[in-house]
């Protein structure tokens, strides 16, 4: 089997957070779990990440701020050779985090943004005053030297908001601009009507792409993997090189990266494919996590295309795109059956239905 390189990690520090998004993967509540991950579990997992690799750690939650020991885990981790970077909401960054996460080290944060005014941002995060306290924690951070990301959630209340969004995001001095299209894990099962189908995903993405070609942001889309399609299917009819001049790092990566060159560590140390794709490889409390890396059940079926099934398993962009193995688990309950949310329909796949 092709060995896989370890690219991202991103550790849930804490499911405590002082938000409620009604979108959140983790069901994040305000107070901290007893059972998380002790500081001293947390330098042990960043010691076993080490050697591994030097993948990028993210260090999310719930609200990562929220750990009394965070600094103290980053200032570890980037010691130890970890290009760490923070998930936050922005809320409790002021100039003195800004600037102790300039001095450790962090070269990124990530702030999210899920709505255009004051307004649809604090319905997305059920608390008032959530728009504002992101757009000082963007302030802060900018002054202290950190570079933001803004990450945005993408349903069918705000898909219109698109590019306003991005247009804010240029504004405040942003250097990049990720989507994240929704996954009923978490508090997101309540949201299912708001997920989009097949076309307005499509329609979504390739607006997305039509926003990037034509801004100076980093852009990035995650949970998304048929946006890796889109963008070869647009750069082939605008007669474009996919190469990193023309698209950056989207040249080089693929659309979902669960078990290949990203995995997800829970707050009592699950590891999983991704924090939306809830099946557990092993725990890093009772294994290295290392060895569940190489050597996990779960990520070896992953990093065998072969086993893809439906039109993920025919698609001729497979090794671009592999469809989002989270949304087919929630969809089917087998995490190797087809992106239940893909327009496109595969020549081959087509084939050998009429074939039958």
């Amino acid at each position: 089997m092709k060995h896989f390189d370890l690219r991202l990690v991103a550790w849930e520090m804490t499911r405590a957070c002082n938000l409620n998004c009604i979108h959140c993967r983790a069901g994040a509540c305000p107070q901290a779990d007893p059972d998380q991950l002790s500081t001293g579990e947390g330098i042990d997992l960043i010691d076993g990440i080490r050697r591994v690799g030097t993948p990028i750690l993210i260090m999310t939650g719930g609200e990562p701020l929220l750990r009394p020991d965070f600094f103290e885990l980053a200032s570890h981790a980037v010691k130890a050779g970890l290009r760490a970077v923070i998930a936050t909401n922005g809320v409790l960054v002021d100039d003195s985090v800004a600037k102790e996460l300039a001095n450790i080290g962090i070269p990124r944060a990530s702030i999210s943004i899920d709505g255009a005014t004051a307004s649809d941002h604090d319905k997305f995060r059920k608390i008032p005053g959530a728009f504002n306290g992101a757009l000082r924690g963007v302030e802060a951070l900018k002054s202290a030297g950190v570079g933001v990301q803004i990450n945005t959630t993408l349903t069918r209340r705000n898909r219109r908001q698109l590019s306003e969004i991005m247009k804010l995001s240029e504004e405040i001095g942003a250097v990049a601009f990720h989507v994240f299209l929704l996954v009923p894990t978490g508090r997101a099962r309540d949201m299912s009507g708001e997920e989009m189908g097949p076309e307005e995903y499509e329609e979504s993405l390739l607006e997305f792409y039509n926003l990037g070609r034509n801004s100076k942001l980093e852009t990035k889309a995650t949970c998304a993997p048929q946006y890796y399609r889109i963008m070869r299917q647009q750069a082939a009819k605008e007669l474009i090189t996919v190469d990193e001049q023309n698209f950056g790092l989207n040249a080089r990566t693929r659309g979902c990266l669960g078990g290949l060159s990203f995995c997800f560590v829970s707050h009592i140390g699950d590891m999983q494919p991704c924090g939306y794709f809830d099946v557990q490889a092993g725990s890093v409390r009772l294994e290295s996590f290392g060895d569940l890396w190489e050597n996990a059940k779960l990520f070896k079926d992953l990093r065998t295309f072969s086993m893809l099934e439906g039109k993920c398993g025919k698609c001729d962009y497979l090794r671009f795109c592999g469809g989002c193995r989270a949304r087919a688990y929630e969809n089917s309950g087998s995490y190797m059956s087809e992106e239940p949310y893909c327009a496109y329909q595969p020549p081959a796949f087509s084939k050998t239905r009429r074939d039958k």
